[in-house]
């Protein structure tokens, strides 16, 4: 298992990117590409001693800023960090890709080297919320501001595969992010999208509401680009504006403080689980290989555990699945609906 990491991608390359892959090999096992300009890599890795035997360079002529236009700049920059990293996904030279770098250039140089999973409309990047154990999948977050139902559908299907054969859930529950519980509540992408996952065969529960989101009802929660994004944004703020005032709470008396160090583990228990980097970041499912994007600000540690969660990926079967998803028959019901719909659109 080797892993392409992008080295010089994100706001803290390459120090902590350089700095999680050599975790990632020592402390799991993981073989590590570390893909940029091989005077900054060796720089970087000098700062760490010897350079263990999980870690390899391939060299790479530039990066891609976070403010680049990524379309431009994928095409543009041939020798870019991800670029290379895609090809070596693409020759099967490694089995998966990690960059912390701009998200727009993860996703062009993806599509643009490893293509579409065929049969899928639309990538979508998922994000995992601490909400239950396993954690909750939510997609899409960002790659489709605009949806159609049937990328609704087809998110649904990607995100129970990957919590199936990831993650190890059983049936995954299928949750719709929705303003009311009821079928006809939302606007026509929602009311439409419900119908759709009716019919689907997944395990779907409904409509899920803003307030109940953070109860865990669902294991994969689907959205439009824009809405998923905009609710894990605003999600993050509110947790770092709790923890902020709790703090400044704590401070402002010593009996406070003194309280806290009573409940030092629980409160360090509670901020790791609200912690985006120990989910190893945002998985792009639909194109023709394993992606994963990391936080732009992630250290060391999420780093490490970005390359683990693409290692689980890149061995669990989770590409074949999708593939297997275009082959599947659509159900009996879905199949009368679009006849009969076909019949009056020709009537």
């Amino acid at each position: 298992m080797l892993i392409a990491l992008d080295a010089v991608g994100g706001d803290r390359a390459p120090r902590e990117p350089v700095a999680g892959a050599l975790l990632a090999t020592r402390e799991l096992g993981l073989q590590v590409a570390l893909v940029g300009p091989l005077e900054i890599l060796r720089e970087e890795l000098a700062r760490h001693g010897p350079v263990p035997s999980g870690i390899e360079l391939v060299a790479a002529g530039e990066a891609i800023g976070m403010d680049e236009a990524p379309v431009q700049a994928v095409r543009q920059k041939k020798d870019a960090s991800i670029n290379v990293a895609m090809e070596l996904v693409k020759q099967g030279t490694a089995d998966a890709v990690v960059s912390a770098g701009n998200t727009g250039a993860v996703m062009t140089a993806a599509l643009l080297k490893l293509g579409r999973v065929r049969g899928i409309e639309r990538p979508a990047i998922g994000a995992m919320a601490p909400y239950n154990a396993t954690g909750m999948l939510v997609l899409d977050v960002g790659a489709n501001a605009d949806c159609k139902p049937s990328y609704l559908e087809q998110f649904a299907q990607m995100g129970a595969v990957y919590m199936e054969q990831v993650f190890g859930v059983a049936n995954p529950r299928i949750g719709l992010l929705n303003i009311g519980e009821e079928a006809v509540k939302g606007n026509e992408l929602a009311v439409e999208a419900y119908t759709r996952l009716e019919r689907s065969g997944l395990n779907f529960v409904g409509n899920v509401e803003p307030d109940r989101f953070h109860h865990g009802p669902a294991d994969v929660i689907v959205t439009d680009g824009f809405t998923g994004n905009v609710a894990v944004k605003v999600t993050e703020g509110v947790a770092d504006f709790l923890f902020s005032q709790l703090k400044t709470s704590i401070m402002s008396r010593l009996r406070y403080r003194l309280a806290a160090l009573v409940l030092r583990p629980a409160l360090l228990e509670m901020r790791s689980r609200l912690d985006y980097g120990e989910y190893g970041g945002a998985p792009l499912l639909g194109v023709n290989g394993v992606v994963i994007i990391a936080h732009g600000r992630a250290e060391a540690q999420a780093m490490m555990n970005a390359l683990r969660v693409a290692g689980e990926a890149a061995s669990s079967g989770m590409l074949d699945a999708f593939r297997a998803l275009s082959a599947k028959p659509a159900p009996a019901s879905a199949v009368q609906s679009t006849a009969s719909t076909s019949a009056g659109t020709t009537a």
